[in-house]
């Protein structure tokens, strides 16, 4: 096929569109937002439904609304491109939304499975040391220590230990694990035959709802629930958490290391608790406050790091 038949990829799809335009801080600053979003659509869900059923069929909207736009590069796309992307989609959102949604409905305080969550850039860092041999500088393991007292200074307030099973403290810390495998697995995917940015989303989503439809069948139906909060709960975490989150988060990851993308995530639970406020009255202090000054300073303090 000649390069003038091949179908066109839309600007989303490849960081040399509109998103190559635009300043890195930016885009971080809107994925801070969006992801940290993910954690109060979860807390608002669980009161309308099983947070399985949720994450299903959010995974399935989000399918359904992409395909238009994402038919013609999956047509054209290599089976080993394919099938690379549906293995990081499981690791980024089936293992990841498993485990923290999981350990939270099993009952995990919240904060707390937020706070295990939040050590991602420590997870990226670690395996990207031991397992990719790559070597960070003394000033950018400084950062990542700073960001983790930050994040424990900002959830220091609504962090409990709860009287979950003593294994499903793991699954939160299990879940972080599984979304740094696939940050790290994403960065090292190049090449002429590598997904455009919303074919890759598409294939994350629709193998993610085939193994969320497992989960959420073997605790009861598939059906979607009657109410208005269910259908709310499934299109914000659609809009805002996928198609926001993971589509920034991969997004960022082209056009930055993966410690720097991970790092950033260190200030998504000082912009959480905004949103608790925001939506739930939920109180602020100035622990908080000083808590997204430290997690901003070790954000900081890796960006201007050089591996």
């Amino acid at each position: 096929m000649s390069h003038s038949s091949a179908p066109p990829c839309p600007a989303a799809c490849t960081p040399r569109g509109w998103a190559a335009t635009l300043p890195l801080p930016l885009l971080e600053t809107v994925l801070i937002v969006t992801w940290s979003s993910g954690f109060v659509g979860a807390r608002f869900s669980l009161d309308h439904a099983p947070a399985m059923l949720v994450v299903f069929w959010r995974c399935v909207l989000v399918s359904l609304v992409l395909l238009p736009f994402v038919i013609a590069q999956l047509r054209t796309a290599s089976r080993a491109a394919l099938l690379r992307s549906a293995a990081v989609g499981l690791f980024s959102m089936g293992g990841y939304l498993a485990g923290v949604v999981k350990g939270i409905e099993l009952g995990v305080p919240a904060g707390l499975a937020a706070l295990l969550a939040d050590l991602l850039p420590l997870g990226v860092a670690l395996l990207a040391t031991v397992v990719l041999r790559q070597r960070l500088p003394a000033r950018a393991w400084l950062g990542l220590a700073t960001g983790v007292a930050g994040v424990v200074l900002v959830t220091h307030d609504v962090v409990s230990v709860g009287k979950a099973p003593l294994w499903a403290y793991g699954l939160p810390l299990l879940g972080m694990l599984s979304l740094a495998v696939a940050t790290l697995w994403q960065k090292t995917t190049k090449g002429p035959d590598a997904l455009g940015l919303l074919p890759n989303l598409w294939m994350q989503c629709l193998v993610s709802a085939l193994a969320f439809a497992g989960l959420a069948g073997m605790e009861g139906s598939l059906m979607p629930v009657a109410n208005a909060g269910f259908a709310l709960s499934v299109l914000w975490t659609a809009a805002f958490s996928t198609l926001g989150g993971y589509g920034i988060y991969w997004l960022c990851l082209r056009r930055s290391s993966a410690t720097r993308v991970a790092t950033v995530l260190y200030l998504s639970p000082a912009v959480t608790m905004l949103w608790a406020w925001a939506m739930f009255g939920e109180p602020l202090s100035w622990t908080m406050a000083l808590g997204a000054a430290t997690s901003a300073l070790g954000v900081w303090m890796v960006a201007q790091s050089r591996a």
